[in-house]
């Protein structure tokens, strides 16, 4: 039997994901927020008609090494992995603090960058893996509640195309850019470890979205054009789509919204 995992889920992407997977999916749904769990999931059901009890929300701080543990330690209890395995994990924490030039960079601002946006999807990373089938795991066999879902679990990073050093004609965003080449990195490196563990049954991969209308980029918009400026509810649309789509034959590589490859 199958589940889901979004982290975190309060707001932005991750609020609009989670929603998502619980219209268009029939499995559970771990999301995870830093405090107000109770509010968080009332928010995240609010006129949704699915049924309430398949949402979870659980207090995850992910510069906060014992709220991650405490709730695989959850999950574990809800989800026992001899019974149940993870099918779709979306690990996507990240914060911006954009620096035009070296004069701008703050210490405690880049502590902050790499602590949500490479450290957190490590630890995430540490705590939760083990919920993903092994290859003895037999998933193959579909059923009602699976439908619709990829036929191995996907593990998926949240990069982002500045990431890419082949990519980098314009400079700045020093540190949300070391950022996310490191996630880009940890999720090859997450995925040769899947390869010996779980063999077709487990992929991980990186992604980046585009430019999503949420608070994180909300400094921008006025420079991006429309067509290029995406509705929370389209990108995580598309986000879905690329991570049931890319397949165990283009594993371990970072995709975009369009199903292309970002290269490092």
């Amino acid at each position: 039997m199958a589940w889901s995992f979004v982290a975190p889920s309060s707001r932005g992407i991750g609020f609009h994901l989670t929603r998502h997977l619980l219209q268009t999916t029939k499995i559970p749904v771990i999301a995870t927020a830093r405090k107000d769990v109770g509010g968080v999931k009332k928010s995240l059901l609010e006129e949704l008609n699915v049924d309430a009890e398949r949402l979870t929300v659980l207090e995850v701080d992910v510069t906060d090494e014992k709220t991650i543990k405490r709730a695989a330690e959850e999950a574990e209890l809800m989800f026992p992995k001899d019974k149940y395995h993870l099918r779709l994990a979306y690990s996507i924490p990240g914060i911006l603090h954009p620096e035009k030039s070296p004069s701008q960079i703050d210490l405690k601002e880049i502590r902050d960058t790499f602590a949500v946006n490479t450290i957190g999807p490590l630890l995430i990373m540490k705590h939760f893996w083990e919920f993903l089938p092994t290859k003895s795991t037999d998933i193959s066999k579909q059923t009602p509640d699976t439908t619709g879902l990829p036929p191995h679990s996907v593990w998926l990073n949240m990069s982002a195309r500045v990431g890419s050093t082949s990519d980098n004609s314009l400079g700045g965003w020093y540190s949300y850019r070391a950022s996310k080449a490191g996630v880009t990195s940890i999720s090859k490196s997450f995925d040769n470890y899947l390869r010996n563990k779980s063999g077709d049954n487990a992929i991980a991969i990186a992604y980046h979205p585009g430019t999503v209308k949420t608070g994180l980029s909300k400094g921008f918009w006025q420079s991006v054009q429309n067509d290029k400026l995406f509705a929370p509810e389209w990108a995580v649309d598309k986000m879905v789509g690329v991570a049931n789509s890319v397949g165990v034959e283009r594993r371990g590589r970072c995709w975009d919204w369009k199903g292309e490859e970002v290269l490092p």
